[in-house]
This record gives structure tokens, C-alpha cells and sequence, in this order.
């Protein structure tokens, strides 16, 4: 994880609120997508370094994704957790722009027995990078829209937008 002193960020305007980044400058490789009022969310802290042009090419990118032009983000993204989240992320990466999944097909997929779908919700709902690792793709096992760091409105939104979902009335 890169330190307080050196994480460069900036924020951009979106259908969800303002975005947090956050990124590595060495790399320029995105490290956090927050929202507003996300459950664990970052915040600026002392020390960080606004650098809006770092982050041209994620503003971008989700630009295009809001406008309904963009299905596959081309962003390096680097996340720091547990070896079994690290597992977890990397399955949601592979979940579909327009595809939702369950819990329990994300722990079939790391090779987690069933009993672990708690712990990969656990790992889910601890996503640093909201959006752009599509964690608005997993659904309960019944269809419903559970949990959302970001709030199950964003996730409604989210979902309407690629189509994966009808927009409620």
C-alpha cells in the first residue's frame, strides 16, 4: 500500500457524485475509486498531492463508460489486500459489462467451498475500486440486489446503465 505522503488524487464529476482516485506516481497505476458516503470510501488525507492530469485517461474512460460508450475499462488498477481477496477481485474482473453473478458463483470460481460466500461478500464489499472493478455485477443468489458499498441506488444505476437490469419505475 502506498503511503499517505505519497498517493497523488483528484476528483471528477459523475452520474454517482464526485469520484475519489486515488494513484501510485510512480506507476500512475490507480490504487482507490470512492464515492461519496461509500462504506470504508477513502478520503484526502494530509500530505496527498492533487495531480488532475495523472488521472486523464480514468476520467476518460469513465466518461465514456457514463455516456453508454465504453464496456471494458483499459486502466492498470493495483489493489492491496489478503490473498483470498486478491482471488475475489480477480474474479469480479472477469464478470461482464451487461452479466451479474452471485456470491456464490464468485466463490465457485476461486474454488471456495459454499460455506465461504460470507467471506466473498466480506472481500467484495471491501472493493478499493469501485466501478472500475465491477463489483455492481453480483447479486444474491435469488436474483435480489443485495448489499453495495457504494449504496444500492448507485448499484441500480450501475446495472440500468449497462443494461443488465430494467430501469425501475
Amino acid at each position: 500500500m502506498t503511503t499517505p505522503a505519497s498517493t497523488h488524487w483528484t476528483e471528477l464529476d459523475s452520474p454517482l457524485g464526485r469520484l475519489l482516485l486515488t494513484a501510485d506516481p510512480s506507476t500512475g497505476v490507480l490504487t482507490s475509486l470512492s464515492v461519496p458516503g461509500q462504506k470504508g470510501g477513502r478520503t484526502v488525507q494530509d500530505g496527498w498531492r492533487r495531480d488532475p492530469a495523472l488521472f486523464r485517461p480514468a476520467e476518460e474512460q469513465l466518461a465514456a463508460y457514463f455516456a453508454g460508450e465504453l464496456k471494458e475499462f483499459r486502466l492498470e488498477l493495483r489493489s492491496d489486500g489478503s490473498e483470498f481477496r486478491e482471488r475475489v477481485w480477480a474474479a469480479l474482473d472477469t464478470v461482464p459489462y451487461g452479466a451479474t453473478t452471485t456470491y456464490g458463483e464468485i466463490a465457485a470460481r476461486i474454488g471456495a467451498p459454499r460455506a465461504a460466500v460470507r467471506a466473498v461478500g466480506g472481500a467484495i464489499g471491501a472493493n478499493p475500486l469501485l466501478i472500475l472493478r465491477p463489483c455492481h455485477r453480483v447479486i444474491g443468489a435469488d436474483g435480489t440486489l443485495t448489499g453495495y458499498a457504494g449504496g444500492l441506488d448507485r448499484k441500480v444505476r450501475l446495472l440500468t446503465l449497462e443494461g443488465a437490469i430494467q430501469a425501475p419505475v
